[in-house]
């Protein structure tokens, strides 16, 4: 008998992200953070679009969009002159912008999320050891009274950070450097008259070599900003390799700290305008490494987030990436535990996730030591890609083929939002991402005419079964066609938005990963392909 279906060693974003979807879906899921509460830093800062479209998806949008404030762009200074403007602006059909949001409260909206799940996180409890066999893992973990706890699950995922126990205890490589630069964070007021919303890049350059670097972040608040920077001769040390040798991370309470002071020195040599700091509320000395994983898990084991990537913070990557990993594995998990996971489900998490993970790494330490600024790629497609919008899983082993040459979005790519689809009780328009939201696989069913509409319901039930239930239907019916009497949900493209984006015939099936990517689609839509896609799937 297991105690628990997942059990998830640490409590910051991406195990939270992995533990409330679990929960939603029912799957009993346990939580422990060493930690007793939660840090109040603001580490991980920027929220990319493409995690926003996740928070949707897990019905958590509208209390990001209240907490978070919206990051316009970048200004960038060298030698005191402004050299670059940077306006992050998406194409409209983007549902969400770039966003500044602190880690806590990030956290913070996560857990509540959990808790109205049915979860809770264990504060003061750390992993200990593990081991596994083919059915089950089993842990030790210590409560905060110090004493002892076994733990049986079906799996478990480390979510613990760059000095992962979990990975430790995998045996795994960590295989990669540390920049030899020390910084300091403090989370600042300032009295300039620089544009809200625009994070600041200031750097002293002598003979093409940056020898002074000032970063700001816009925060919540008023002229309220995370600032980074390099460390005085007198702090250098507090942020040192931990015991495994990884030097990665903030100093905790290592050391002396940052003091306004060191701050407002910085700022007296390379701010835009000068200024004053105030209000400290935190600050810190951090270390920065490049490392990646030599796999993502074994076994029933699997890592996500800094236990398998730590890399430059630039661009905001590394929490956005880590939610992600956590978003693919949880659905997957789910799958596994009831019992309905194809042979290669759980294998797919590394697949798709460890490519990107190699990506990120290379991309973010390329952009540390030449700038974001020196990519050959186009700006569109760059901003783009700093969004994490152009990540996709083409070559992974649990998505269809690619069918062809056809319009819009291939399997494993991601499924693009549309607007103008209408339903029959509807007096407005609705998004597509409202349609999906909480929900597991769907399959969108199109019709240009009442014919291929008339079917829709019997491939629905069929899909329904097969994929044990794990499915929901929606028919989408071309503009200007009449809807049949059908008892899966039906909304009119009336604008033609959604053939547009996704280059639909009629007849055709697109089947929208829970995760937001396309798994397959195909013509038509009753043919074999779709029987055989959920096979490999949710192994039917």
């Amino acid at each position: 008998m297991v105690d628990v279906d997942v059990l998830i060693a640490g409590a910051g974003p991406v195990g939270l992200t992995a533990a409330a979807e679990l929960c939603r879906r029912e799957i009993s899921c346990r939580v422990v953070d060493r930690l007793p509460g939660r840090l109040p830093y603001a580490r991980a800062v920027g929220v990319q679009p493409r995690t926003l479209e996740i928070w949707d998806r897990m019905g958590m949008i509208r209390e990001a969009m209240e907490a978070a404030v919206p990051m316009r762009g970048q200004l960038t200074y060298v030698n005191g002159e402004e050299r670059a403007r940077i306006d992050l602006d998406l194409p409209p059909e983007i549902p969400y912008r770039f966003a500044a949001l602190p880690q806590y409260e990030t956290e913070r909206l996560l857990e509540d999320l959990l808790r109205r799940w049915g979860g809770h996180v264990g504060r003061g409890t750390e992993l200990v050891s593990f081991e596994q066999d083919l059915g089950e893992v089993r842990a030790v973990l210590r409560a905060p009274s110090g004493g002892r706890e076994e733990v049986t699950a079906r799996y478990l995922l480390g979510c613990d950070g760059a000095h992962s126990a979990v990975r430790k205890g995998l045996g795994l490589s960590f295989e990669g450097g540390a920049l030899p630069e020390e910084y300091m964070l403090g989370d600042v007021e300032v009295d300039w008259d620089l544009p809200a919303g625009y994070g600041v890049r200031s750097t002293h350059v002598v003979d093409g070599r940056t020898d002074d670097l000032l970063v700001c972040i816009p925060l919540p608040g008023d002229r309220r900003y995370r600032m980074s920077m390099r460390t005085p001769p007198e702090l250098s040390g507090a942020g040192a390799a931990g015991a495994d040798g990884v030097a990665h991370g903030l100093s905790g309470e290592k050391g002396p700290l940052p003091g306004i002071e060191h701050i407002q020195a910085v700022l007296d040599r390379l701010s835009p305008r000068p200024t004053t700091a105030s209000s400290l509320r935190w600050s810190s000395v951090f270390r920065i490494s490049h490392r990646i994983v030599d796999r993502y898990g074994a076994g029933r084991v699997f890592l996500a987030g800094d236990a398998a990537h730590i890399h430059p913070p630039t661009g905001a990557q590394g929490m956005n990436t880590g939610i992600q990993d956590a978003f693919n594995l949880a659905w997957k998990l789910a799958a596994a535990v009831r019992g309905h996971a194809g042979p290669r489900l759980l294998e797919s998490y590394d697949a798709e996730r460890r490519p990107v993970g190699e990506e990120v790494v290379a991309r973010t330490l390329r952009h540390a030591r030449t700038g974001v600024g020196g990519e050959a790629e186009a700006p569109a497609t760059l901003l783009l890609r700093e969004a994490q919008l152009l990540l996709g899983y083409r070559d992974s082993p649990v998505v269809g083929p690619g069918g062809g040459a056809r319009d819009g979005p291939a399997p494993g790519d991601r499924a693009p939002d549309c607007g103008g689809l209408l339903y029959a009780l509807g007096a407005f328009p609705v998004r597509l991402f409202t349609l999906l939201r909480e929900r597991d696989h769907t399959l969108l069913l199109y019709a240009d005419d009442e014919d291929r509409a008339a079917a829709f319901d019997e491939i629905a039930s069929l899909a329904r079964h097969a994929g044990h239930g794990m499915l929901n239907s929606c028919a989408v019916l071309g503009s200007g066609v009449r809807a049949p009497a059908l008892r899966i949900p039906a909304v009119h493209d009336g604008a033609g938005e959604f053939r547009r984006v996704y280059g639909a015939r009629g007849g055709e099936a697109f089947l929208v990963r829970p995760d937001g990517h396309l798994g397959l689609r195909t013509a038509p839509a009753d043919g074999p392909e779709l029987s055989a896609h959920l096979a490999v799937l949710l192994g039917t």
